[in-house]
């Protein structure tokens, strides 16, 4: 008895394995229904197509098999002698039309629903860069980076922080906070290569090209956190650049606005105070290690020595050679064309800019003993 509990107990474990892993695997193959209205009805457009393309395959195939097996050789020895059947060629041609023609009515309106932006209640432009996003509330005059908040990858990876955070690579130091219930449109643009900013629980997801300016929009009706990625193969980090969306009810979102507004004042003034200084070798160091880590280290590591297209600035001429600072400071503020070397100016202030110039001409052995202060930042920003 004990023996066949345990092979009971045993196949119960198997069997709801098997169903759990069926559900998970439904889960996985179908799309998301969303939370937006365009999300629910695109869900339930596609299942009406699903369901149609089963039940066309399930006509197709019965009356396929019911021909071989009740036209078989050996119950239908003498073939017939008709070649075809006007009628039936007409028929079986009229029907997919109207399929089609059915589908595409409700189809075509949905994606005109889709693309219709106009009218919004607040408009934010979305930048992509190699790799993070830009977020620019138009009408709050509120603008941030939203960058990879775990980026535990080559040297620094731990397999722990992926097994215990479901939402490993995919959460962000600076969410993207917008109102329930509120039109928003998103105008998505890109410094440097295509991206695509797709959120699939709000069915949005639109490229990002330079030099031009794409448009779309959500409404999400239930304040929680969505999250989605970049959808366009940009590069070698592609997989590092995850986007996360926070919808608050109004309420609170006019209080998120109001802090995010005196904040950016408080940074202001803190960024003049600190670009009004003159800095010692030691703070610059330390404020540049921070910046660097933060900042740089992704591409150009940790140690400065690069890896494959991003090159090191250990021991590099720019970084070790007097007459290459000013081609130093250059491509730190403003980018390098043609390359994944973006412009810092934007994101960092004097202070840091200066900071991280000077650690990096004396990290890693390149002691070349020179400071760069914030003064100088705004004298190369100002062309003096």
């Amino acid at each position: 008895m004990a023996i066949r509990r345990k092979l009971f107990a045993g196949l119960a474990v198997f069997l709801s394995g098997l169903l759990s892993s069926a559900v998970y695997a439904a889960a996985d193959l179908n799309m998301r229904p969303g939370v937006t209205e365009t999300s629910v009805e695109a869900f339930e457009l596609h299942m009406i197509v699903v369901w149609v393309m089963t039940g066309i395959a399930a006509v197709v195939f019965g009356v396929m098999f019911y021909s071989i097996f009740a036209h078989r050789k050996s119950k239908n020895p003498t073939p017939a002698t008709f070649s075809h059947s006007t009628t039936v060629e007409v028929i079986w041609t009229a029907i997919p039309v109207l399929i089609l023609i059915a589908l595409t009515v409700p189809a075509v309106k949905l994606l005109i629903k889709m693309e219709d932006a106009s009218n919004p209640d607040m408009s934010v432009v979305v930048t992509g860069s190699q790799w993070k996003w830009h977020y620019k509330y138009m009408e709050q005059d509120i603008e941030f980076f939203s960058n990879l908040k775990t980026p535990q990858v080559r040297e620094n990876f731990k397999l722990e922080d992926a097994q215990n955070n479901e939402n490993y690579l995919l959460e962000v130091d600076n969410e993207l906070v917008l109102p329930a219930n509120t039109k928003v449109r998103f105008l998505l643009t890109a410094d440097d290569v295509i991206h695509s900013w797709w959120v699939p629980e709000l069915a949005v997801k639109k490229d990002a090209i330079p030099g031009f300016i794409n448009e779309t929009w959500t409404s999400v009706p239930t304040p929680g956190i969505y999250r989605g990625q970049c959808t366009e193969l940009c590069g070698e980090w592609h997989g590092f650049m995850p986007v996360v969306v926070r919808v608050l009810p109004q309420a609170e979102f006019d209080q998120w606005v109001v802090k995010k507004q005196e904040e950016k004042v408080a940074a202001e003034k803190a960024a003049a105070e600190a670009a009004a200084r003159s800095w010692d070798m030691d703070k610059l160091m330390a404020l540049g290690k921070e910046v660097y880590d933060a900042k740089c280290a992704l591409c150009h590591q940790v140690n400065g020595e690069g890896a494959g297209t991003f090159p090191a600035l250990k021991g590099s001429e720019m970084a070790i050679k007097a007459d290459r600072m000013k081609d130093h400071i250059e491509i730190v503020v403003h980018g390098k064309a043609g390359t994944a070397m973006q412009a810092f100016s934007g994101q960092l202030t004097d202070a840091e800019l200066a900071a991280v110039i000077t650690y990096e001409r004396n990290a890693w052995g390149n002691n070349t003993g020179e400071i760069v202060q914030p003064a100088e930042i705004q004298a190369f920003k100002a062309g003096n």
